[in-house]
């Protein structure tokens, strides 16, 4: 009976660390942004990783079920800080499978580490990256 209680706590001390570790990935393995939706209820903020191609900032929803990008699905106006700036967008969820491929290939790149870990968790064919399109104001 011991040995089963340390087992399951070892399990527990494990999936714990596991989280963390992906949480610390996430929020510290690299430059992230702060993007700003709106749903009916108000606005939402969600910390996500950027990356820069074809004139374009684009992120990237690791699930197409993920919150933020449902939000955006229904509301494409954003507002994004970066690197103290902070801007209007207009995203556009982009579900070209080059495309995405490209925006992975870049996100490795710029996160390698982080990217890797973040990966575990994620069906990298089920992910939907997003152009980030200025708004002019």
């Amino acid at each position: 009976m011991r040995i089963l209680l340390r087992l399951v706590a070892l399990v527990v001390v494990l999936a714990i660390g596991f989280v963390a570790a992906i949480f610390i990935a996430s929020e510290y393995g690299g430059e992230v942004v702060v993007v700003h939706t709106h749903d009916g209820a108000g606005e939402k903020v969600t910390h996500l990783w950027v990356v820069d191609d074809a004139g374009f900032a684009w992120l990237r929803a690791g699930m197409p079920d993920s919150g933020w990008l449902k939000r955006i699905d229904a509301n494409p106006d954003v507002t994004v800080e970066r690197a103290g700036q902070t801007q209007h967008f207009k995203a556009v969820p982009v579900h070209d499978p080059g495309v995405r491929d490209r925006i992975h290939a870049l996100m490795r790149e710029k996160y390698p580490t982080a990217d890797r870990l973040i990966s575990v968790i994620r069906d990298p064919n089920g992910s939907v990256p997003v152009r980030l399109e200025p708004v002019p104001g």
